[in-house]
């Protein structure tokens, strides 16, 4: 045989080789996402999410995370899961400067820097109807929003809008608390910082640990859509 002869039977045998290959699951009779389908009438292939479908691990209802009781109405004491302490006043107040503030000013007297540039003033925290609001309700309107005030919920994870609803009830008695309601002691540095207010020191403030500031409550699970935060992520 010559080489003109040969070379055309390798390349056939080689054609014949390559059709024999096993292609294993590599070429499937599966729908790609989004892809047509012949199956269903519409030509789609994927289907539609089922109505009141819930991903895994991701309802969220009861007081912890609305707010509201079994009676639609905001719930007057803070779920189970959320401890009052000092820690979490001051994860509040912490947060509620950096998100509130702007608007709410940081006495909760609706004059932020905001409103100072003419955005509309909110309702301050220090009048009646809201002095004896439930403690749900202001986690409620950070959830679901207010007004022209708009959800919270992406921004906020569910235990800092819980520390943040504890810390405005902090607000709201640091301007209407009475004297008298204090121990002794207390009453006595009051009236000296009153008294000289130049050396009165600070209010109820975050505790030097580093730049993340003070660490958010672990008792309920994180709720940000899924992303991974640490508590310093958000700054002011």
């Amino acid at each position: 045989m010559t080489t003109k002869t040969i070379t055309p039977l390798l390349a056939a045998a080689a054609c014949l080789l390559a059709a024999g290959c096993r292609q294993n699951m590599h070429n499937q009779h599966k729908v790609r996402p989004l892809g047509e389908s012949t199956f269903f009438a519409g030509g789609q292939g994927a289907r539609p999410i089922p109505a009141h479908t819930v991903a895994r691990g991701d309802l969220r209802e009861g007081a912890a995370f609305t707010g509201l009781g079994a009676d639609n109405k905001p719930v007057a004491q803070m779920p189970p899961e959320i401890k009052l302490t000092r820690e979490l006043l001051l994860r509040g107040q912490e947060r509620f400067n950096i998100y509130c503030s702007p608007c709410h000013g940081r006495l909760g007297d609706a004059n932020g820097m905001i409103v100072q540039r003419g955005y509309k003033r909110p309702t301050s925290y220090h009048i009646e109807r809201l002095r004896t609001a439930p403690i749900g309700y202001f986690f409620n309107v950070m959830t679901e929003g207010y007004g022209v005030m708009p959800t919270y919920a992406p921004q906020i994870p569910v235990a800092d809008r819980w520390a943040i609803a504890s810390y405005i009830r902090v607000l709201q008695y640091s301007q209407n608390a009475k004297l008298a309601e204090l121990p002794p002691a207390a009453q006595q540095l009051v009236r000296e910082q009153l008294a000289n207010p130049a050396a009165a020191g600070e209010p109820l403030t975050p505790s030097a640990g580093g730049s993340q500031g003070v660490q958010r409550p672990a008792s309920i699970p994180r709720e940000n859509n899924g992303r991974t935060e640490s508590p310093g992520d958000h700054k002011p």
